[in-house]
Parts: C-alpha cells; sequence; structure tokens
C-alpha cells in the first residue's frame, strides 16, 4: 500500500466518498489508487473552480464534506473563488492539494508556489503531510477539522513521494463530528425578556434557517409580534407550502435599512450582524439603527434551531397552525420578463427539488413566486463570487439522492464556470438550467449610479455590456453536452421547463429576457 492508497483508504473510512477532482502529474498516483478503493467516486472536472464550487454544494445538501483533487499551488488559486464562497457559507470541504515530491522542492520547478500562503486566507485548517505512514491520520484529522463547528475548509497538502511511497504502518483513527453545544440558558432568559419588552427583530442565518429552526422562529413570531428575517445569501433555506417563511433581509443597503428601522433589539440566531455587501457615499456601512441593542442568541457554534425551540420555550409560545398558503401562480403568458420568469418557476417547481439560485437581478421575484411551492431547499451564492452557480448545481445533484436540481443562473455568472456543464453531461445529473440572459452585467448598470460613479459614457457603458458579440448560451451548453434550447417568450419557457423536470438528465434553457439594460 503506499500513500495515495492510505489516503483514499481514511476518506471512505471516514465517509467522504466523494472527489470532485483536476489532476495533473503530481497526482497520479492518488488518480490510480482510485481503483484500488471502490468506494471512493472520483467526478472529473475540467476547471478547479468547478471542484470547489461542486464539493460546496455537495456539503450543502449532504450535511458532509467532499474532497477536492487539486494540482499544486495554481490549481488551488483556480478553485480559490468557490472556496471563498465555501467559507462564507461555513461549508465542510476537504481540499486534497498534489504538490512536488519533497526533495524536488529546492530546485524550484516553474510549478513551485507557497501553497500554504494560498490556503491561509480561506481561514481554515491546513497541513502538509510529510511521511507517507501520516497521511491516514493527516486526512482523519483534516476531515474532523472540516465539521467545526462550523464548517470550514482543510486543505492537506500530498507530496507526490509522499503519495507513490509505501507505507510502513497503515491506519487512521476515525474522525468524530464535535458536538454542537446549547445555547446557555443565561443568554435565553435574557433575550426572551427583550423580546417581552421591546420592539424586536429575529435575524436568521445558517442552521436556523432548516425546516427545525423556522418551526421555532414561526412560533416566536406568532408569540411576540417580532419581525423574522433571514440573512440575504443563506446557505440552505428550506422553504416552501406550509414552512414558516421569514422576509429576506434586502440586498440593497436602502432597503434593508428601512426593514430594520424602529427596531429596538435586534436577536442574532445563526446571523452575522447586518453590514451593507459594499460601502456606498453617504450610507452608513453598518445596518443596525441607532440606539438598537445587538443580542446573539446563537452563533455559528452554537445549536441555532436548538437555542430557538429553547427560546420558543422561555416565551411560552404555542405551536402555531400550519402556515396558511395561497395559489401557486398560475402558468404565466406573454412577454419573457423577470415576472413571467418568477411565476412559471413558481408553477411547476417539483417537491423535494434543490434549488440553486445565482439569478442576481434577474431573480427578484423569485422567492416571491415560490413561497408556496411543494417544500424544497434554496441554496444562495453566499459569498458572493460569481461562477457558483453550476458547479454548486452539479455538487448538489450528485448529493441529492436523485432529487431533480434547479439552477436559476445568469448570464454573466454562467460565462465564468460552464465547464460544469460537461460534468453535468458526463455524470448524467438530474438538472435544469435556466439561464437569465440580459446581455449585462445589469446589477452593475444600477451599481454605477449607486456609487456616484457618472454614469453615461459609451466606454463606461462598453465594459457592462455583453453584445458584440452576443453570447449563444445554448450553443455553449450544446458544445459541452447539455440538450439545449432558447426561448423568448413565457409561453416557451413553460413548455420548456416542464419538459426539463420530466426528462433523465440536465438539460439548459436560455431563457432570453426583455430587459431595461439593452
Amino acid at each position: 500500500m503506499n500513500g495515495a492508497v492510505s489516503l483514499l483508504g481514511a476518506l471512505a473510512r471516514n465517509d467522504v466518498t466523494t472527489c470532485f477532482m483536476n489532476p495533473g502529474t503530481s497526482e497520479m498516483h492518488f488518480v490510480a489508487a482510485l481503483d484500488d478503493v471502490a468506494e471512493v467516486r472520483g467526478i472529473l472536472c475540467l476547471f478547479e473552480g468547478v471542484a470547489s464550487g461542486a464539493a460546496d454544494g455537495f456539503a450543502r445538501v449532504t450535511g458532509r464534506p467532499a474532497a477536492t483533487l487539486l494540482h499544486l499551488g495554481p490549481g488551488l488559486g483556480n478553485a480559490f473563488a468557490n472556496l471563498h464562497n465555501a467559507r462564507r457559507a461555513h461549508v465542510p470541504i476537504l481540499n486534497i492539494v498534489g504538490d512536488h515530491a519533497t526533495y524536488h522542492a529546492r530546485y524550484d520547478a516553474p510549478l513551485s508556489s507557497d501553497i500554504e500562503a494560498i490556503a491561509s486566507a480561506l481561514d481554515g485548517w491546513f497541513r502538509s503531510s510529510a511521511r507517507p505512514d501520516d497521511v491516514g491520520s493527516d486526512a482523519a484529522a483534516a476531515i474532523a477539522a472540516s465539521y467545526g463547528p462550523p464548517g470550514q475548509v482543510a486543505t492537506l497538502v500530498l507530496p507526490a513521494d509522499v503519495s507513490w511511497s509505501e507505507v510502513a504502518h497503515p491506519g487512521a483513527p476515525v474522525a468524530r463530528r464535535a458536538i454542537v453545544p446549547m445555547a446557555p440558558d443565561g443568554i435565553v432568559d435574557e433575550v426572551a425578556q427583550a423580546m417581552r419588552d421591546r420592539k424586536a427583530v429575529l435575524l436568521l442565518g445558517g442552521t436556523a434557517l432548516r425546516a427545525r429552526g423556522l418551526a421555532a422562529a414561526g412560533r416566536i413570531a406568532s408569540s411576540t409580534g417580532c419581525s423574522v428575517l433571514h440573512e440575504t445569501f443563506p446557505t440552505v433555506l428550506d422553504r416552501g407550502a406550509g414552512v414558516f417563511a421569514p422576509e429576506r433581509l434586502n440586498y440593497l443597503a436602502e432597503f434593508a435599512t428601512a426593514q430594520l428601522d424602529g427596531a429596538e433589539v435586534l436577536v442574532l440566531a445563526g446571523a452575522a450582524e447586518p453590514v451593507s455587501f459594499f460601502a456606498y457615499p453617504s450610507i452608513a456601512s453598518r445596518l443596525v439603527p441607532d440606539g438598537c441593542e445587538v443580542l446573539q442568541l446563537a452563533d455559528l457554534v452554537v445549536d441555532a434551531p436548538g437555542a430557538l425551540e429553547a427560546l420558543a420555550d422561555a416565551l411560552h409560545a404555542p405551536t402555531p397552525a400550519t402556515r396558511p398558503t395561497a395559489d401557486r401562480p398560475g402558468r404565466p403568458s406573454g412577454p419573457l420578463d423577470t415576472r413571467s420568469l418568477a411565476a412559471a418557476v413558481g408553477s411547476l417547481l417539483p417537491e423535494g427539488c434543490v434549488v440553486v439560485d445565482e439569478s442576481n437581478t434577474s431573480g427578484v421575484g423569485l422567492l416571491g413566486a415560490t413561497v408556496d411551492a411543494p417544500p424544497h431547499e434554496w441554496l444562495t451564492n453566499t459569498g458572493g463570487a460569481i461562477g457558483f452557480g453550476l458547479p454548486a448545481a452539479v455538487g448538489a445533484a450528485v448529493g441529492a439522492g436523485g432529487r431533480r436540481v434547479v439552477c436559476i443562473e445568469s448570464d454573466g455568472s454562467m460565462s465564468y464556470t460552464p465547464q460544469a456543464l460537461w460534468t453535468m453531461a458526463r455524470e448524467g445529473l438530474d438538472v435544469t438550467v435556466v439561464c437569465c440572459s440580459n446581455d449585462s452585467y445589469a446589477i452593475l448598470n444600477y451599481e454605477l449610479s449607486r456609487v456616484g460613479a457618472t454614469a453615461g459614457g459609451e466606454r463606461a457603458k462598453a465594459m457592462l455590456d455583453l453584445t458584440g458579440p452576443t453570447l449563444d448560451l445554448a450553443a455553449t451548453a450544446r458544445s459541452y453536452g447539455v440538450p439545449a434550447e432558447t426561448v423568448t417568450t413565457a409561453d416557451e419557457l413553460v413548455v420548456a421547463f416542464e419538459k426539463s423536470l420530466a426528462t433523465p438528465g440536465p438539460s439548459f434553457i436560455n431563457a432570453r429576457l426583455a430587459s431595461i439594460f439593452r
């Protein structure tokens, strides 16, 4: 047994059975070891940013880490944007980064780099295996570290000679997931008293946005009359008919400030204190109203659903009746715009599906149109680095146990990681991609004026425009092996969406939206 086989064995023993990879020469013994450890599934990605985003999506729907296999420092660098998103989402990921043989490092070969320096920016766990005998235990330690809490990115460097050399004493301890502590009773009692006496807003994030936490939040709201918001870009949000539905904290600082206006106490459960996404002239970065007390019921380490249940009990909040539901939107007809796009998705979204949302400006109506769809999970780009949607849909589909994944993507963001389509096709993943095409970095047209920049110049406009040439996104999808079509009306979108949901494997719908920015 060599180090690579030992490493894969440790992954299998610790229930890390999926590895999204883009290997190079340094990782060839790891690749070869896949034939020796059948429990670990290797999934090839054409770009490291797809591998890291897929590992993120997998971890969100399963609650356990996938591995990535990356080629030296440049491979880790290529993966970094989606690793940043995973870091902000606090999901467990295990990076395995191949490196030059230990004795080769002193020659400063062209691909040599400071891998630890790159990994350090992820604020996670890092180790480089020094001996073949260490690889198994190092992998187990990395897996344990990835779970946290909170979840984090763990990076294990595998030098080529450590990978190919024989292991004298194999065996790795089984990683045990850390126990998530409960919130102290004193905090619960303090928050309960504050919510009885003052006008309160409850802000939910992280694990508080799963069904158990939402049910408790519904009890608290019915008992106290408090407003309940959820963070703007949640890691996973359970939603749908009968599920308590908090209001989303608005992305735009001006509107978020209005949502929090008048609050005397802000209670955080699994969420951080809200701040503006960017700085703007004459707009405060901190969104909490002056004089509002901030109380943290549960941070990222504490069991947030348990804390919410304890708070509901302390308030003697009864279990409310199931949230009344309205009818789902009817199937839209006519022009295809943001409103009819949302109605089409809301009218057809299937029960139990996973929605990966990187629709950006085109998705403004999606949450409202789907609130009464059958129960489903909603994943968003928590870290804000675009190019998340298609890779996360790959990982979510691998981990979702046969459930349909619906990826609502924007044309600009899709152009960062279109290689994910190839992996969808190769693996036969049940993913419906609806790509919203408005031929523009639409959000930036709006931001240009919000930050006080002078707008209107042709040279400036050209930097935000995606025409000349216009992207043929359906042709791009077909070139990667995914069946694709372009729709220009709401009627066509409904037909294409319904057909895709009923057809195994991936499909791509290029939805050409009417846009004020064209």
